[in-house]
């Protein structure tokens, strides 16, 4: 969901297990498909980048490079942040307002892939807002993610996760991060993420700023209204 490529779940909630040998090999494996399609598409650009191509330089074959990824759009896409976010939105104190729980684990995440990830997360929207089989992908992928965060949104709120309401929020909120992404590439990532971020959730939790502020202005000239008009006389 994020504009993120780390495979490693640094969000992982403290006292999280150690994954055994065999999944550290499956992380091992899916990294190095992953560098590899990067450094493919950095070189050569993404429509130029092959199957074969990315399983030659991560030393696998493609058979290995379509169990993990089933399409080459996954590659670019797929990462292990939204059971880990999950987790964390369950671990926020329970009388939390659900929308200051998922800003802080947003923020969190933000932070956390700011370092070494934040190429890769530039390569990864530009893809996102260039290439059309990209973003069809990641279309189809927003309804797992949407239901995923119905689930914590319920857990949070005693609501029914498929509930319209419950719904209509966590699909607006995967829609408007992918929009993120988006706006951030194509504003050659000057802007600072986490800003965009809280803008997005602004925008969600109480509508465009315009009207906002004609709102306010509304309510002032009530207000000034009824000073003048001083208290009615029956």
């Amino acid at each position: 969901m994020m504009p993120m490529t780390a495979a490693r779940s640094p969000l992982s909630p403290a006292g999280a297990p150690r994954p055994g040998l065999r999944e550290r090999k499956k992380i091992k494996t899916r990294e190095a498909i992953r560098a590899a399609a990067y450094g493919l598409i950095r070189q050569q650009g993404y429509e130029a980048t092959t199957v074969e191509q990315i399983a030659e330089r991560a030393e696998v074959s493609p058979s290995t490079v379509l169990r993990y990824f089933p399409t080459r759009e996954d590659i670019v896409l797929t990462d292990e942040y939204d059971p880990v976010m999950a987790a964390e939105l369950a671990a926020r104190p329970p009388g939390e307002p659900w929308s200051d729980s998922l800003r802080h684990v947003l923020r969190k995440a933000l932070d956390l892939g700011a370092g070494e990830e934040a190429e890769p997360a530039r390569l990864r929207t530009r893809l996102l807002a260039e290439v059309p089989a990209v973003r069809a992908r990641m279309l189809e992928n927003m309804s797992a993610t949407g239901r995923m965060l119905a689930r914590a949104i319920a857990d949070r709120t005693g609501l029914d996760p498929d509930g319209l309401e419950v719904r209509i929020v966590s699909m607006s909120l995967v829609g408007g991060l992918m929009e993120v992404s988006r706006y951030w590439a194509e504003h050659d990532h000057e802007e600072s993420l986490t800003e965009l971020v809280d803008r997005t959730l602004d925008a969600l939790e109480n509508g465009l700023p315009a009207l906002r502020e004609s709102h306010r202005e509304g309510d002032r000239g009530c207000h000034r209204a009824d000073r003048r008009d001083g208290p009615r006389k029956d």
